[in-house]
């Protein structure tokens, strides 16, 4: 059962007359799901505030951090071309299982919907898309077995993150997806999205937004 966070009111990172940042909590779908029972969202929530907010990228409903909105919608043509161009760097703070053996490296999967399974997403090397995340090591704590990392997808696939540090062998905790045991491990997905930067389509300023992660 789908069950969002309280509405606590909208944690805006930024705003201008062309584009909000909005700091996601974890648990709360970024658009509406299927049926009435799903139709709280972020987007919901923000178009309560600004009516002119339109959706330009989305986070996993148990990832939180920095999502984007247009204002209007020719600045949501805009700002969906710079994420088409990868004209947008995301990066993303997780705490995963295990210790990491190298400080950083690449996952470089082709990954597609699991069609009987979905929305689960498989590793299929014959007719996947191109799919590659960035990893760095941000800490390695022996004692708890666990790492945090920082991730970068370069290609943006439904859950990309997720399926490949799960491919590694070291899931995200608290996902209940990929995790296996490392499911049972947190609460919650420890997935955030901390880092975004961009160049305002209207002013050419170099924008960049930082999210601590509550984990």
């Amino acid at each position: 059962m789908y069950c969002p966070p309280p509405d606590t009111g909208l944690n805006i990172v930024y705003q201008d007359d062309s584009l909000l940042v909005i700091d996601k909590p974890a648990g709360l779908l970024s658009v509406p799901g299927r049926g009435p029972e799903k139709a709280d969202c972020l987007a919901a929530r923000v178009q309560a505030r600004f009516a002119d907010a339109l959706v330009v990228h989305r986070l996993d409903m148990s990832t939180s951090g920095l999502l984007l909105f247009a204002r209007g919608a020719q600045m949501q043509s805009e700002l969906s071309r710079l994420f088409r161009e990868r004209q947008v760097d995301k990066s993303y703070t997780a705490v995963v299982h295990g210790l990491l053996a190298d400080d950083a490296g690449e996952v470089d999967l082709p990954l597609i919907v699991d069609w009987p399974n979905r929305p689960l997403q498989k590793v299929d090397h014959e007719i996947g898309k191109h799919s590659l995340t960035r990893y760095r090591l941000l800490l390695r704590d022996e004692a708890a077995n666990l790492s945090r990392v920082e991730l970068e997808p370069v290609t943006g696939r439904s859950h990309q993150l997720r399926v490949h540090m799960a491919q590694l062998g070291h899931p995200i905790l608290g996902d209940d997806l990929y995790g296996g045991p490392a499911f049972e491990r947190a609460d919650r997905l420890l997935l955030h999205a901390t880092d975004l930067r961009l160049i305002h389509p209207l002013t050419a300023a170099a924008l960049e937004f930082h999210a601590l992660p509550p984990f």
